[in-house]
């Protein structure tokens, strides 16, 4: 079955791109392509953002109740959950992550969201009546913010747009969705599905593009709200803009997570739970703790420990369900990835497993070495920059004060882990590290919970009550 696409999702139906330019979406593993789609113009962008603004002005679907609204979106997680093996297949094609990956969090966590977006809609406070301090009750209203752009990345796409599209669809929002050009194959699924659920039309507006075309949907004065996932150089940019216009904004971006691992862990255990903490998606992941912090006393063992593990695990097609470790997206993220192993070598830090060239048994694909350094300082670049790879790096630490103090010294706080024997010396762990997720013993997020980061990691967050909140405007109705 082809892939290829020859339309973009506007004003509820397929429509003709302005422009005859496609883009070539092509395998990370095979570097062949596998489909084309429409790229998108600055003018496909305004008659999608003109769809989403009489949509919002003048459709139903602000005006609808939150029930009504609700039902609608139930709808929609329903089919998904039926096509969720085909959204996995086609993201694994698109860019590259394991299948072992996607069947576990690039389908299933999306519609894991939609699902946990549903049942905090049914108990949010979309209006309520509070006491005044002048003797009148007060009306307090939640209601939608308006006209919403979404600019997912390429790495997580459909984890990354639901965490955007759900919550504004629950609001009353209407919005439009600039997928990367990397992976701008799934959204077309899921376009369907949200046809075949009822949403009505210009509520939801596709368009894949390029970089340059999503600024211009990001200054779009027709847009009230921008919600981004990427990294913090692009997110400096589009909060430049919306500070400028007075736009509302939304910001999830990069990371340099820090896994202390405390003498009385459970190093095995440990082990296991690094496999996905620090490398899911091959690396490339916001979330990944690419930074290992071991005491001197335990280092060695430490070392040895995840170089076993990092070797042990398998590279190659990401089509095949036993490979644990896939390509780069895209020839400049393996170039990107190869020049940080280089780079952590010419800084003095050890090469323990992995380093530059292709893995063995691999002659094409986009791929690297999962590296594993040891000798590493907190100061290295290597330890923080975020590399978007399979590089982790080893680093000491003198005592629990020490561990804490690294884990604090980066200009991130996205996430982080703490390993322990002693859930609560890890609880009192996690308390000092700021970061905005955290784990004891794992690395997950839970969908009633905020999401997002601490510095240079972003601003606001997503999922839970918080999540939702952030697509909504507050009114204050004062009843005398």
């Amino acid at each position: 079955m082809s892939l290829d696409r020859n339309a973009f999702f506007i004003d509820g139906d397929w429509a003709t791109p302005a422009d005859a330019d496609l883009i070539e979406v092509v395998s990370p593993h095979t570097e062949e392509v596998v489909a084309t789609v429409p790229e998108g113009t600055t003018a496909d962008i305004d008659a999608a953002v003109a769809a989403a603004r009489r949509a919002f002005d003048h459709g139903p679907w602000p005006r609808l109740s939150p029930e009504e609204r609700i039902e609608v979106v139930q709808a929609f997680s329903n089919l998904y959950a039926g096509r969720m093996g085909e959204m996995a297949e086609i993201i694994s094609t698109e860019m590259g992550a394991p299948l072992s990956f996607s069947n576990l969090a690039q389908a299933p966590a999306p519609w894991m969201q939609i699902e946990a977006f549903l049942g905090i809609a049914r108990a949010f406070p979309w209006e309520e009546s509070r006491p005044g301090v002048l003797g009148s009750p007060v009306v307090v209203r939640r209601e939608p913010v308006g006209v919403v752009a979404a600019i997912p990345p390429w790495n997580v796409p459909q984890f990354t747009i639901m965490s955007k599209l759900v919550p504004a669809l629950l609001s009353g929002c209407t919005i439009v969705i600039k997928p990367a050009p990397e992976t701008p194959l799934d959204p077309y699924l899921m376009a369907e599905l949200l046809q075949e659920a009822g949403v009505p039309e210009g509520v939801v507006n596709i368009v894949t593009a390029g970089r340059e075309v999503g600024a211009h949907l990001v200054a779009h004065p027709g847009v009230d709200k921008v919600a981004f996932t990427g990294s913090t150089a692009a997110g400096r940019k589009i909060a430049a803009v919306c500070g400028e216009q007075l736009k509302r904004v939304s910001l999830e971006l990069g990371g340099k997570s820090a896994a202390i691992v405390l003498d009385d862990a459970d190093l095995a255990a440990t082990m296991e739970g690094l496999k996905f903490a620090s490398l899911m998606n091959s690396g490339q992941a916001c979330v990944a703790q690419t930074r290992i912090l071991a005491s001197r006393s335990n280092y060695a063992n430490v070392v040895d420990a995840l170089a076993e593990t990092v070797a042990g695990m398998q590279v190659g097609d990401p089509l095949d369900p036993a490979t644990e470790i896939g390509p780069m997206v895209a020839q400049r993220q393996q170039e990107r990835v190869e020049k940080y192993i280089a780079l952590g070598q010419e800084e003095g830090a050890r090469v323990v497993v992995g380093g530059n060239g292709m893995p063995d048994g691999l002659s094409s694909g986009w791929y690297v070495r999962p590296t594993v350094f040891a000798d590493v300082d907190n100061g290295m670049r290597i330890a923080q920059e975020e590399i978007f790879g399979p590089v982790l790096s080893v680093i000491p630490y003198d005592d629990v004060e020490d561990a804490i103090r690294i884990a604090n010294d980066s200009d991130y706080g996205l996430a982080g882990t703490v390993w322990t024997g002693d859930a609560e010396s890890g609880l009192e762990v996690a308390r000092r590290v700021r970061a905005g997720t955290y784990g004891v013993n794992t690395y997950t997020m839970d969908f009633a919970a905020p999401f997002g980061g601490y510095k240079s990691s972003g601003i606001g967050r997503e999922f839970g009550p918080e999540g939702l909140a952030h697509y909504t405007e507050l009114k204050s109705i004062y009843q005398p």
